[in-house]
């Protein structure tokens, strides 16, 4: 019985292992794609990887549902997948989230968790510092969201 139990518990993270490598050459594909503005192309690609948990898809699947990339645009499942990726530490998809709490979009606005995850992405090991040099630049050629940004993450 415990032989038993060793071998499925093997063959189980086998599969999660292909899996996750298989989401990866998804998300390449579908990066590719997106890159060269094949939305149509890439999102299918997107949506299967990000089902499949990565947060990278996630992230861009809710920018394209963001902006009307490839589909109609859908505030309310572009924060879905935003948040998903956020919450497993995307640094991009914290700050989506963060603008997304600031001006109510896909979600009633709410300043206290918008602050929460604008401050995760500025302090986002990966990706924090390219973030707030961002937010900063925006608001020094004046944007008032990215001036409303600074005031939260201080």
């Amino acid at each position: 019985m415990k032989r038993l139990y060793i071998i499925l518990l093997c063959a189980l993270a086998v599969c999660m292992a292909a899996s996750a490598q298989n989401s990866d050459k998804l998300y390449k594909e579908a990066k590719a794609l997106y890159d060269a503005k094949n939305y149509a192309a890439a999102v299918p690609k997107l949506k299967v990887a990000a089902e499949k948990g990565h947060k990278k898809a996630q992230y861009r699947l809710g920018r394209c549902y963001d902006k009307g990339h490839g589909m109609a645009e859908n505030n309310s499942l572009a924060f879905q997948w935003y948040m998903k990726s956020a919450k497993q530490g995307y640094g991009k998809a914290q700050y989506h989230l963060g603008k997304c709490y600031m001006k109510g979009k896909g979600v009633t606005a709410d300043q206290k968790k918008a602050t929460s995850w604008l401050k995760k992405a500025v302090k986002n090991e990966k990706s924090g510092k390219e973030i707030l040099a961002k937010i900063r630049k925006d608001a020094a050629a004046g944007d008032a969201d990215a001036k409303a940004m600074l005031r939260l993450v201080k």
